[in-house]
């Protein structure tokens, strides 16, 4: 029973927050004919209003909601792009703020793109690293390599859950600083959508919560083959 509890636990801490996300999502993605506007045609509209002007968006894959800071490009998945619900409205206002938050080049950012740069290429090598891990250890015949790259393989698929973790106040400050007094006094939603926004925004910051844990999920599972 312990262990059946356990398990449960480990499961609940891993998945939840996944599950927490895509389930807000869907709570409020019911098209409404009240909005003017869908999620792509506001992030265009709030770029033209905040004078973004080096700033485009497009639709990308469903899930892949972004602000690239490279490209200066805002992506919305078909379902936030072209649809007039509440979520598409909230999700396109928080990945603008992305944008203004590039525009003023504010620090944390611009410390969460250098990082990612570093976490991708990171991941990469680790990737490679455990792969080759158990071949390498045959061939030569040496522990201490083996032990070694374990070590850097681990370390380097580590930086993504870092990475996630840093990113945090990034995303708070999109929902919470840019994109809701966005809505809000915009009135680019009603009152009594408000308290759902903010859900929805609350939900697109933890995004990268739910990434960290899919993070150390898929170390763990590495970690796992290694042992066998």
């Amino acid at each position: 029973m312990p262990i059946l509890f356990a398990i449960l636990l480990v499961l609940i801490i891993f998945f939840a927050p996944q599950w927490w996300v895509r389930y807000t999502f869907r709570r409020y993605k019911t098209p409404r004919a009240d909005f003017p506007g869908t999620g792509g045609e506001l992030a265009q509209h709030l770029i033209e209003r905040f004078a973004l002007t080096e700033v485009k968006v497009e639709q990308t894959k469903e899930g892949d909601d972004h602000y690239d800071p490279v490209a200066k490009m805002v992506r919305l998945s078909p379902s936030h792009y072209s649809i007039k619900s509440l979520t598409a409205i909230a999700v396109a206002a928080h990945e603008v703020g992305h944008a203004i938050q590039h525009h003023r080049q504010e620090p944390l950012l611009s410390l969460r793109s250098r990082l990612a740069i570093v976490a991708h290429t990171l991941q990469r090598i680790a990737a490679g690293m455990l792969i080759a891990l158990p071949v390498l250890t045959l061939l030569t015949r040496s522990p201490g390599l083996g032990l070694l790259m374990l070590v850097m393989g681990i370390t380097s698929m580590g930086s993504a859950v870092l990475l996630h973790l840093i990113t945090l106040p990034v995303e708070i400050d999109a929902s919470f600083n840019k994109a809701l007094p966005i809505l809000r006094e915009g009135n680019y939603i009603n009152a009594a959508d408000e308290q759902a926004a903010r859900r929805i925004l609350r939900a697109a910051a933890l995004t990268y919560v739910a990434g960290a844990m899919a993070s150390i999920l898929n170390l763990w599972r590495w970690l796992a083959l290694l042992r066998r």
